[in-house]
């Protein structure tokens, strides 16, 4: 594996790399790898000549900047797991590299998704995303981004500035990797103490509960009964929500439609984020 902490060697790199038709994919993480991000990184391995990695702790997203501080590095452990699994390059920029003093802030018109659940709670949260992904495409200059569905909603925010700037690059999204108890991995899950973790897998069985009954009871009485699950492990609610595929609140649920539950939730000091697709509109007969 390769390492480029300067953006103009990794993009000197890729350019000499085209001058034979390869393909480049590649994995944008905050780093504290677990194995939802390596499972990116196996899928890339297995469609692209080149495998790209970046790690950076991007400011601009955090709205609480002691959630920035509290943000888990372990970046000795994550080199090893890349080798391990087979990355070709890790790209470790500093925060001066990825915005210099010449930088210029876009504000991108990202709709209703700036202002509903995540961007409701997190103001300011996807502008940041949008920045830091758009300046790393612009480096990387790969083929194909694979993203996790567990952030459901930034897939959709960075999916719209790709088509809306005409970034060439496909976008695919895999499922959440989840923990043999169902937990969704994330590295802020290294945050909770044993207790936290055992209460935790109440979001999965919240998300389960909902699955099973999406058509048997009432939208509003579900989401009243799955807040009081949550409440009941000590959790504080951002929101429950019952969706269709693009995030739009529905209040009857139809087998011919897409159906999203998404929640988010705290224990302790530590925000969990979770989703499950309940109904695909695909599998209807």
């Amino acid at each position: 594996m390769i390492l480029f902490k300067r953006p103009g060697d990794l993009i000197d790199f890729i350019q000499k790399k085209r001058k034979s038709a390869i393909k480049v994919g590649f994995v944008p993480t905050m780093g504290a790898l677990h194995n939802g991000h390596l499972s990116l990184i196996k899928k890339s391995k297995s469609e692209n000549d080149i495998t790209i990695c970046s790690i950076f702790i991007n400011p601009t997203q955090f709205s609480n900047p002691n959630d920035f501080e509290k943000y888990p590095i372990s970046i000795e452990t994550d080199i090893e797991q890349l080798e391990l699994n087979g990355c070709d390059i890790l790209f470790m920029p500093s925060v001066n590299d990825i915005y210099p003093e010449n930088f210029q802030k876009n504000n991108f018109e990202l709709g209703y998704l700036d202002s509903i659940l995540e961007g409701q709670h997190r103001a300011g949260h996807f502008q940041g995303v949008c920045m830091v992904v758009k300046r790393l495409l612009e480096i990387v200059n790969c083929d194909i981004l694979y993203l996790g569905q567990k952030d459901y909603q930034q897939c959709m925010v960075i999916k719209k500035m790709v088509l809306d700037l005409n970034i060439p690059v496909e976008i695919k999204i895999s499922p959440t990797i989840r923990e043999e108890n169902g937990l969704a991995m994330s590295s802020r899950n290294k945050r909770l103490n044993e207790g936290e973790k055992e209460a935790a897998l109440v979001i999965f069985e919240v998300l389960c509960f909902l699955k099973e009954n999406i058509f048997e009871r009432d939208i509003a009485d579900l989401k009243v009964k799955s807040v009081e699950k949550l409440k009941a492990k000590g959790f504080d609610i951002d929101y429950v929500e019952i969706t269709d595929e693009f995030l739009n609140t529905i209040t009857t649920a139809e087998k011919k439609q897409t159906i999203v539950a998404l929640i988010a939730a705290t224990i302790g000091n530590v925000r969990l984020i979770d989703n499950m697709i309940l109904n695909n509109a695909n599998d209807a007969e």
